[in-house]
């Protein structure tokens, strides 16, 4: 579904006028439909059904606490990268039993509170999200291993607290996802996982520690991942390895598929969701009739066509080369623009026109060639480029369309523009999820410069 289309000239956000999200709450805003989360979220469980795939929502796409809680109604686990992520999860009301912990570079610190919540970090915070004292709340379902140096770290500290961490050994099956390069995560080159002719020996040497419970793989190739293929490759490659380890008197219990499930930032660019599964559960049915868990880590596959972000028009620059569309918002608001060259659909909120199509190139007359850029002092400050548009005021709202994932989570306050603000829509209701930030709150941490007490015994000679 669309949540977001023009009805009398307006754009509209369920049943909402973007333009007036925009007057009560500011620009640059981030706008969800709760609606069409939850029209996502099921597509995506009823694609994968047959499998009783178990659904962990990547908190990375989008982190806010009350996403998360929408999402957990409806019975999603969460799948975390940081402790930061981990904290956010069990405070949106998430049991740790259903949180997977994964991410290359787990601390100490976030290894503890992982397994013991005397350690969280937000003892503090916890009565004010309603959520008792972390220190019972128990270990996290699963942490997905990136890595030998990690597992090594992850069982000293589980036998020294007395706990066991369940977990999988993240595989790195050298596929190509052909994806961007910065979002390739599954070949030989990149820094995630284990190498999947490693995988065997380093079950071997750690089986029956005592601070660890084997549970099973995982694997997680790319992100959007625009072609089935890649992930019938990465699959096979788990599927050998599953029996090579039976052999060895190992039991795989959960083969964890990641995410990378592609949305279609432009019409008709990648195959449906439903292709994917139709190649995949074929694969997998007869292991899970045997008792084979599945778990799926989808992220931008439900947020990111539920979001927008609309910003408003500063300037209109007619330069020597080109014509610039300068907006509040710019690469520290939604930075995918400037990192992947990704492509966001861009079109001004009032528009009485014919429905225009997510195109690369706009097929409707009357359209000019322009560059839709941000404030920041960046050459790379831009939201859209060469994109023919209709002609635009100083004034006018702007809507960047597949925004609702990592969007807000990829923020910055560059050149000290504060984070945006964040609303959710159902129907005709519109709640403010997150407050702009104020340069005050910037500056808070700033204000008080301390001495530092350093412990120069501590440092060799």
């Amino acid at each position: 579904m669309n949540p977001f289309e023009w009805r009398g000239g307006r754009l509209c956000a369920d049943d909402v006028a973007v333009e007036a999200i925009a007057a009560a709450a500011g620009t640059p805003t981030y706008i969800y439909s709760a609606t069409a989360i939850r029209a996502s979220y099921r597509r995506l469980h009823d694609a994968f059904a047959p499998l009783g795939a178990h659904l962990h929502y990547a908190v990375k796409a989008c982190p806010n606490t009350n996403l998360l809680k929408l999402l957990r109604s409806l019975g999603a686990g969460m799948d975390v990268v940081s402790g930061g992520e981990m904290e956010r999860a069990w405070l949106s009301g998430t049991p740790m039993s259903e949180i997977v912990f994964a991410g290359v570079g787990k601390t100490e610190a976030e290894v503890r509170a992982a397994l013991d919540g005397r350690f969280s970090p937000v003892k503090e915070d916890a009565a004010r999200f309603g959520r008792p004292d972390p220190a019972e709340r128990g270990p996290v379902g699963i942490f997905n291993i990136e890595s030998e140096s990690e597992l090594e770290r992850v069982a000293a500290i589980a036998e020294e607290l007395g706990r066991k961490a369940r977990i999988c050994l993240r595989v790195n099956p050298n596929v190509d996802p052909h994806t961007h390069e910065y979002t390739t995560t599954g070949k030989k080159e990149n820094k995630f996982g284990i190498d999947a002719v490693e995988i065997a020996a380093v079950v071997d040497r750690w089986a029956g520690h005592r601070g660890l419970e084997f549970q099973g793989l995982h694997v997680h190739i790319g992100s959007p991942v625009p072609q089935v293929q890649p992930y019938v490759e990465a699959i096979g490659v788990l599927l050998a390895l599953i029996d090579d380890l039976a052999i060895r008197g190992h039991k795989t219990a959960v083969l964890d598929l990641g995410g990378g499930w592609p949305v279609p930032y432009t019409e008709g660019s990648v195959p449906p969701l439903e292709a994917y599964a139709d190649a995949i559960v074929p694969l997998l049915r007869e292991r899970t009739r045997a008792g084979l868990q599945i778990v799926l880590e989808p992220g931008r596959s439900i947020l990111a066509n539920s979001g927008l972000l609309v910003t408003r028009v500063q300037h209109i620059k007619k330069g020597r080369a080109k014509t610039f569309i300068m907006c509040d918002a710019g690469m520290q608001t939604l930075i995918r623009p400037a990192l992947y060259r990704a492509f966001h659909f861009v079109w001004p909120v009032a528009w009485s026109g014919p429905a225009p199509r997510w195109l690369e190139e706009s097929d409707l007359p009357g359209l000019s060639t322009c560059d839709v850029v941000g404030p920041i002092c960046e050459t790379g400050d831009f939201l859209a480029r060469d994109r023919r548009l209709p002609e635009m005021k100083q004034g006018d709202l702007v809507a960047i369309f597949s925004a609702g994932a990592y969007g807000m989570s990829m923020v910055s306050d560059y050149n000290d523009h504060g984070r945006p603000a964040e609303v959710l829509v159902e129907g005709e209701r519109v709640t403010l999820i997150n407050e702009r930030q104020t340069l005050a709150s910037l500056l808070a941490t700033e204000a008080r410069p301390r001495a530092l007490e350093l412990d120069h015994a501590a440092v060799p000679a």
